[in-house]
């Protein structure tokens, strides 16, 4: 029996917090006779509890949005659905968010600024089953594949430090010594390869290790 055209179009689910990035994304598919969108969420919890219910071929994902993260939903659709085929939209190009979502099982990664230009590709190429990573952020993960990754401790004191609180009061908040912050941010400054605080914090914001 022959397929039909409708059994070959690639239905979409969209999965962000914002009304016009969807809309967007509706714009963009609604020239494409082999794609569809099924559906649209809203946060992390509603795009698993969407995903169950539409069981679409790739679904688009936003990272940052209000109760479960993008990441979270990802780790959530892949444990229930290992094949699920998930393709990051974010506006943060750090080399940090970008690990965290392909560790979760996302295949592909793309800027909503370069949405317009090559969604449809990232889409076509994530359904055949590969994977899609813009050049700049592979090369960015390939730079940092062997670096000494933050703990979480470090992590708390440089948002702290990124907030202009004193060793001090990040001592206190954390019920740590003054001593264990200073060893902490002498940890920290190498891992980064930063000369001092300042410069740390501009590239962990950059990296995205953490937003303020």
């Amino acid at each position: 029996m022959s397929t039909t055209p409708e059994a070959r179009v690639i239905r979409i689910l969209a999965v962000d917090d914002h009304p016009l990035l969807r809309e967007g994304i509706a714009a963009v598919l609604a020239g494409q006779t082999d794609m569809t969108l099924v559906g649209h969420a809203n946060d992390g919890a509603e795009a698993v509890e969407s995903f169950r219910r539409l069981r679409p071929d790739v679904t688009l994902m936003d990272l940052r949005m209000p109760g479960m993260s993008g990441i979270q939903a990802i780790t959530a659709i892949r444990a229930e659905f290992p094949n699920a085929r998930i393709i990051v939209l974010t506006t943060y190009a750090g080399d940090v968010q970008a690990a965290g979502a392909l560790k979760a099982g996302a295949a592909g990664y793309l800027l909503k600024s370069l949405v317009r230009r090559e969604l449809i590709e990232t889409i076509r190429a994530v359904h055949a089953g590969k994977r899609k990573v813009p050049p700049e952020i592979a090369s960015d993960l390939a730079e940092h594949f062997a670096d000494d990754e933050l703990t979480e401790r470090e992590i708390e004191v440089l948002r702290r430090v990124a907030a202009g609180t004193s060793n001090k009061v990040i001592a206190a908040e954390l019920d740590i010594s003054e001593g264990t912050v200073k060893t902490h941010m002498k940890s920290i400054l190498p891992k980064l390869g930063a000369a001092d605080r300042t410069q740390a914090v501009t590239i962990a914001l950059k990296r995205g290790i953490f937003d303020l």
